[in-house]
């Protein structure tokens, strides 16, 4: 005879594999995951664990982990990994077309094979990044990069063996290790302690939205939480609410971290050189997933809460009200987070 407890409380927790678990996102995925009671990993692979660049030995590899996993069969697997080096994608190819779209698909196919649902994390830069209004899941995308072109191909790949997959889109990732605001904050103590002297440079013609990974990471592990019918496969957009650019974010994380005497010059794109062209709009409309209940905070407060967090060596001015809550999202469940491609700022 069952006991009268919660059903809820006599469920083994979910289980989760992370792909990509070194990475800023990958990291987020793996600390919430051991924190909660209700999730468990299956695995999380880093890249030594798991070469996805191995075109020859991936195949197999994944079958044995897949039927070995040593956390169990997972339930859902994330894909947090993909070659994000974008100026590099443009002479490497072959490279990023191996990580990016055909590792996806074959994880896909095999993922198919056994009924095990998959999430897999891509890009903004899958368009053209010339328009002025958000782009939503259904526009049409015409990549500008060998890295966005990589990236689309994946989705393809990935929809193509499992159409109830589910692709999530994002843009501006920062979080654990080296991102966008530490390569500011290194240029601001630079000028601080007279090392360097002038103020930095920041592109003021690109146009986006930051996305903190731990909050990433907390939206995608709610949606794995919940039933695959409740959302079904497809294109799903997500990132942090409101739009900046990429000075105007620079500004922020100076003007948070106690660095407001330290100055910013805007300049055009055209002043870096780079291999790869950047997307000058590139703004995501997160519509859907508002609709379903998944409302990630604001960029600033999320920038906020990255600065006063462990991974952040800077004491930030305007740290947040309570660094330690987790972020509110509108329908997360109550038991219940690639790096950015942008080139460290001159």
């Amino acid at each position: 005879m069952a006991d009268s407890r919660d059903e809820q409380t006599l469920k083994a927790p979910r289980r989760i594999g992370v792909i990509g678990a070194g990475g800023q996102l990958g990291r987020c995925l793996v600390r919430q995951i051991e924190s909660a009671p209700d999730l468990t990993a299956s695995f999380a692979l880093t890249r030594e664990e798991l070469d996805l660049s191995d075109a020859a030995g991936l195949s197999d590899a994944i079958a044995r982990l897949l039927d070995e996993a040593p956390g169990g069969r997972p339930e859902v697997v994330i894909n947090a990994a993909a070659y994000t080096k974008v100026d590099l994608c443009e002479s490497e190819q072959a490279l990023a077309y191996q990580t990016n779209a055909l590792a996806p698909g074959e994880w896909a196919r095999q993922l198919a094979e056994r009924g095990i649902r998959f999430i897999h994390v891509s890009t903004d830069y899958v368009f053209a990044g010339e328009g002025t209004i958000p782009y939503g899941e259904g526009d049409p995308t015409d990549p500008r990069t060998v890295y966005g072109a990589s990236k689309r191909a994946g989705e393809v790949a990935v929809l193509g063996h499992q159409p109830d997959a589910l692709v999530v889109r994002t843009s501006w990732v920062f979080g654990p290790g080296r991102n966008f605001p530490l390569a500011i904050l290194d240029q601001a103590q630079k000028r601080r302690t007279g090392e360097v002297t002038g103020p930095l440079t920041v592109v003021d013609d690109q146009r986006g939205a930051p996305t903190y990974a731990a909050d990433l990471a907390f939206a995608l592990l709610a949606i794995a939480r919940q039933d695959e019918a409740q959302w079904g496969g497809g294109l799903l957009h997500l990132r942090n609410a409101g739009e900046t650019t990429w000075y105007d974010f620079a500004r922020e994380i100076l003007d948070q971290a106690g660095f407001a005497d330290v100055g910013i010059d805007p300049v055009p794109s055209s002043t870096f050189e780079t291999a790869a062209r950047r997307p000058h709009f590139s703004v995501l409309d997160c519509r859907w997933a508002e609709s379903k209940g998944i409302t990630m905070p604001s960029w600033k407060d999320a920038l906020s809460r990255y600065l006063a967090s462990d991974d952040c060596p800077y004491e930030p001015v305007v740290p947040a009200e309570d660094p330690a809550a987790a972020p509110d999202f509108a329908a997360a469940p109550e038991t219940a987070a690639a790096p950015d491609p942008k080139e460290t700022p001159r």
